[in-house]
């Protein structure tokens, strides 16, 4: 039988009553109005969703540089790394000199401290005022007689308060015994201490399931493993930082060696790059703009036996300049061929590398930008401008062996290492050491830098 639709004085127009054979009563079925048709419209229709993610600031990480300078890897098996510099073959005599008289024929150096601040014996020839010659003719325990060997004494020329005597020789009589003194060999005994690191990122077994709108790669869209990822990168990235800007803890509010014990758990830190340049390397207070600033830089690398290659990492502003310098003197190289020896001899190798070369007075300087100092989170507003890195290998002062002037030192013994120790912790995702709905993910590590021959270094400084 055909239902007969029947409308009612007592129905509201929005109910519809069904007669016949089905069931008796009103049936209420709802208009469709506008609201309910967009609620409807964004559940059966897909979002039109781009599943790619964007690297909005490139590949963000800065880690790297340490390797590109050639720094190696070596384990460490204590608390902190000693390494062995020697002093200078030839030291200056160091001093306080009143103004010479002219026709003086004597002056007297004092010395800043007792006898352990004398590097002269007598009957040494010194040079007084840069050119005269003067012997040593007496010695106090902090005060060095210096007598003219010229009959018409020393000149009139003032001698600063704080004067340096370089000593050329000596002059000894016939018939006269050999020096009672010797010169015994210089040495200087580094300590660096280790550092330890540390950085974790979680999930719960929820989040750890849950799919989100972005590919992070293979067809993968679970999002905890782009942050996991991340957290691995920023925990590298500042573990280079901490290589390269890494100070001794010298605050006693931090560490107190007097303590007893010491703090129970001390914080020693560890001296960084930037920190032994700055300590005893070569601090350039300015960005090199002109061929006169490189040259006098290089008159600097003269005086400490600078090597004849160097790698220079810089930010932007002195990359710039750097180019203007180098196409203001007409050419690529300046002056003569760059050497190319720490890129097996092949310029096309430091192309590829990233790396311009130039050369000026025989050092061969091949420069790259560096991202660290260009990164607006990190080092862009810092004081650094960049640094020259010596590519030759150093030698040992006490055993003679070569080494080379970084060494990234990681603790390890016995196939246990702690370069870079990553665990698990939860009982998710293969985890099951913990009773807790997530996992952890640990990092750790206990490193330092061990800079040798920091006088050979360049630290550059906007200022």
């Amino acid at each position: 039988m055909a239902a007969n639709r029947q409308t009612s004085g007592s129905q509201s127009p929005d109910q519809i009553s069904f007669g016949g054979d089905l069931p008796s009563g009103s049936f209420n079925l709802q208009k469709l109005d506008a609201a309910k048709y967009i609620s409807l419209y964004d559940l059966v229709n897909k979002p039109d969703n781009r599943d790619a993610l964007i690297k909005t600031y490139g590949d963000q990480g800065i880690t790297g540089f340490l390797q590109l300078v050639g720094a190696t890897k070596a384990i460490g098996m204590a608390d902190e790394v000693q390494y062995w510099e020697e002093t200078r073959l030839h030291k200056k005599q160091a001093g306080s000199m009143a103004a010479i008289t002219a026709a003086d024929t004597t002056v007297v150096l004092t010395a800043a401290n007792a006898t352990t601040a004398i590097h002269v014996r007598e009957n040494d020839v010194v040079l007084v005022n840069g050119s005269e010659r003067a012997l040593v003719t007496n010695i106090t325990s902090t005060a060095i007689t210096l007598t003219s060997l010229l009959s018409g004494g020393f000149t009139a020329a003032a001698i600063n308060a704080s004067a340096e005597v370089p000593v050329v020789g000596n002059l000894y009589g016939q018939g006269t015994d050999q020096p009672s003194e010797f010169i015994e060999s210089g040495i200087v005994k580094r300590v660096n201490p280790f550092m330890i690191m540390k950085d974790v990122y979680s999930v719960t077994g929820s989040q750890a399931t849950n799919i989100g709108w972005i590919n992070l790669g293979n067809g993968d869209y679970r999002w905890y493993l782009k942050s996991e990822g991340d957290t691995r990168q920023r925990f590298m990235d500042k573990r280079e930082m901490m290589m390269l800007l890494g100070e001794k803890v010298t605050n006693t509010a931090i560490y107190n060696p007097a303590a007893s014990p010491a703090d129970g758990n001390p914080v020693h830190g560890s001296e960084g790059y930037f920190s032994a340049i700055e300590d005893r390397g070569i601090v350039n207070g300015g960005y090199l703009q002109s061929l006169t600033d490189v040259d006098d830089l290089i008159k600097v690398l003269d005086k400490e036996g600078g090597s004849s290659e160097y790698a220079m990492y810089v930010n932007r502003v002195q990359d710039l300049h750097l180019d203007d310098l180098i196409g203001a003197a007409g050419d690529t190289t300046t002056t003569g061929a760059a050497k190319f020896g720490a890129f097996s001899n092949s310029a096309e190798t430091a192309v590829s590398l990233g790396f311009r070369s130039f050369n000026r007075a025989g050092y061969t300087f091949h420069k790259h930008d560096w991202k660290l100092l260009n990164d607006p989170t990190l080092l862009a507003d810092s004081d650094f401008a960049g640094v020259a890195v010596p590519m030759a290998q150093v030698a040992d002062a006490k055993t003679g062996d070569k080494a080379p002037a970084l060494e990234m030192n990681y603790k390890a013994s016995n196939g246990y290492s702690r370069e870079m120790e990553h665990w698990m912790v939860g009982s998710i995702l293969g985890a099951s050491n913990a009773t807790k709905d997530n996992v952890e993910f640990h990092y750790r590590s206990e490193c330092n830098l061990v800079t040798r021959a920091a006088n050979r270094h360049i630290l550059i400084k906007k200022s």
